[in-house]
C-alpha cells in the first residue's frame, strides 16, 4: 500500500485518535503491521535497553475477550479516579458530547476492529512501578515507541487510538494473552484498522503561549 503524501508537519498534526472512522470490514495486512513495528522500534528508549514487546491480536475470540476487559474497565473500574468539575461552557459541552459519541462507538465495536495491539515494557518486577522515578523511566521507554507506531500507521492510511481501560484488568489480560504479569507491564490497548477516508485535520489545542514557561513557572 502506498504511503500518504504527507509532510512531517502534516503527519504530526493529523495523527488523531480514531474511533468512529475505523474500517471494521477491511483486513489489515500483516506486512503493514510489521512495517509500523519496525519504525516503532527506532524510537529512543532509556539506556538503549529496548525493553518493548508488542502483542498483536488478530484472533477473533481473543479480540472479543480483550474488548470485554476494555468494557469492564470502563463500566466497573477497579481503581476509579475521582472526577474533577467540568467547564460547562457551550464549546466544552459540545466537544465532550462529540467525544462521548466517538467513545461509545468504540465501546460498541472494539471487538470488530481487525487488529488490537498491546504494547508492553519489560520490568524487573512490579515494585519498579511504585515510585515516580521508576514510572518515568519505565513509561519513557515504551511511550515514544507507541507514538512512532501510531505515526507510521497514519502514514499508511491506518487509524489508531490510545486506550487504557483494560488495564484495570491487566492481570486477566495477561492470562488471556500469555503475558508474564510480574515481569512485563502492559502500557495500552491500541485498535488498528484502515480508516474511512484519510482527510484528518489538526485538533483544537490550547495556545502554546498559555502553557509555555520560560526559565521559571
Amino acid at each position: 500500500m502506498p504511503q500518504l503524501d504527507l509532510t512531517a508537519d502534516q503527519l504530526l498534526t493529523t495523527t488523531r485518535a480514531v474511533r468512529r472512522r475505523l474500517d471494521l470490514t477491511r483486513p489489515v495486512d500483516r506486512a503493514l503491521v510489521e512495517e509500523c513495528l519496525a519504525l516503532a522500534t527506532q524510537a529512543p528508549t532509556g539506556r538503549n535497553r529496548q525493553r518493548w514487546d508488542f502483542v498483536v491480536v488478530t484472533d477473533p475470540a481473543r479480540r472479543a475477550a480483550l474488548a470485554g476487559l476494555y468494557r469492564l474497565g470502563l463500566t466497573h473500574p477497579r481503581d476509579p479516579v475521582a472526577r474533577t468539575g467540568l467547564d460547562r461552557t457551550t464549546e466544552d459541552t459540545a466537544r465532550r458530547l462529540r467525544l462521548a459519541v466517538s467513545a461509545q462507538h468504540l465501546f460498541d465495536h472494539l471487538h470488530e476492529v481487525p487488529v488490537l495491539v498491546v504494547p508492553c515494557v519489560r520490568i524487573e518486577g512490579r515494585h519498579e512501578l511504585a515510585g515516580h522515578v521508576g514510572q518515568a523511566n519505565t513509561w519513557g521507554s515504551i511511550l515514544p515507541a507507541v507514538w512512532q507506531f501510531m505515526l507510521a500507521a497514519r502514514s499508511r492510511g491506518l487509524g489508531t487510538a490510545w486506550t487504557t481501560p483494560h488495564l484495570h484488568y491487566e492481570r486477566e489480560a495477561a492470562e488471556l494473552l500469555g503475558i508474564p504479569y510480574e515481569t512485563v507491564a502492559q502500557a495500552a490497548l491500541v485498535p488498528l484498522a484502515h480508516t474511512l477516508g484519510t482527510d484528518f485535520r489538526p485538533g483544537p489545542r490550547v495556545d502554546t503561549a498559555r502553557i509555555t514557561h520560560w526559565d521559571t513557572w
